[in-house]
């Protein structure tokens, strides 16, 4: 059993493709938390010793996604959780890793229509992001899972996007590192709580992507002013944190390509 879930979900850098024979890479991952979360001894946590209005009670991880689904389920109760499951999938084994993406699952799902466009696996560039986030993600401070969902985004987007095949009418940029590649770094930043999962987002969208300010404040509902400024100060704060140690020479070098060096927006009026 410890073999079969060692091979249920990717370790960092595991080969994609090669990862799943005939099936979804996610119904992989829910099938087998679906047996690890059933039975008479499922894989649970203590909701007396977490407390945060959880049931006193074991709860089953199962049931525990779905607490955490609901609408009356806050932040704070939320972030007790993921931190206790980041835990976990560190220390506790494969079993608990594929019980941290069980809960996950939903998130992921949503990852994986945003990233539909792409060519590549999708959903297992996801997992192989989700358990190598959930190593290196800061689970102090606040929304976990909102920075370990937006962390894993971006380091799946990363991925797919350098398996896409070249297009002769795309720009030639210099080449990066995996490790210095922009997106990258927009994901350590989120992991780290530098910034939030909607400005690396905002950066990724509008100096990665191609789209326009303008097109991204129209999409979210909101002015190009109040977009532009923040994306500025996002942009300013990472720059800062180059600069004070808190991010690597080497990521500076990569907020520079993806910050200073791609075409400033068109001029915008109104």
């Amino acid at each position: 059993m410890s073999e079969y879930l060692d091979s249920v979900l990717p370790a960092a850098g595991a080969d994609a493709p090669g990862l799943v024979l005939g099936e979804q890479p996610f119904d992989v991952a829910a099938n087998s938390f679906r047996l690890l979360t059933t039975g008479p001894e499922p894989l649970s946590i203590d909701g007396a010793a977490l407390g945060g209005g959880l049931p006193a009670r074991r709860i089953a991880l199962s049931e525990l996604a779905s607490i955490l689904m609901h609408p009356s389920c806050g932040y704070p109760t939320s972030d007790r959780v993921w931190r206790l499951l980041i835990e976990q999938a560190r220390t506790g084994g494969p079993a608990w890793v594929v019980g941290a993406a069980g809960v996950a699952l939903p998130g992921l799902r949503q990852a994986a229509y945003r990233l539909r466009h792409y060519s590549g696996d999708v959903q297992a560039e996801l997992l192989t992001a989700f358990v190598a986030v959930s190593r290196t993600v800061k689970p102090g401070g606040a929304k976990v899972a909102q920075r370990l969902l937006s962390a894993t985004f971006t380091a799946a987007r990363s991925a797919l996007h350098a398996e896409e095949p070249i297009r002769t009418t795309a720009p030639v940029q210099a080449p990066v590192t995996a490790a210095g590649h922009p997106d990258m770094v927009l994901a350590r930043a989120v992991a780290a709580g530098m910034i939030t999962a909607d400005v690396a987002n905002l950066i990724g969208a509008t100096r990665l992507e191609g789209v326009s300010l303008a097109a991204y404040a129209e999409r979210h509902g909101r002015s190009y002013w109040a977009v532009a400024k923040e994306r500025a100060r996002a942009e300013e704060l990472l720059v800062a944190a180059v600069r004070s140690g808190a991010l690597s020479d080497d990521d500076g070098e990569a907020i520079a390509e993806a910050t200073m060096t791609v075409a400033a927006d068109p001029a915008h009026h109104g």
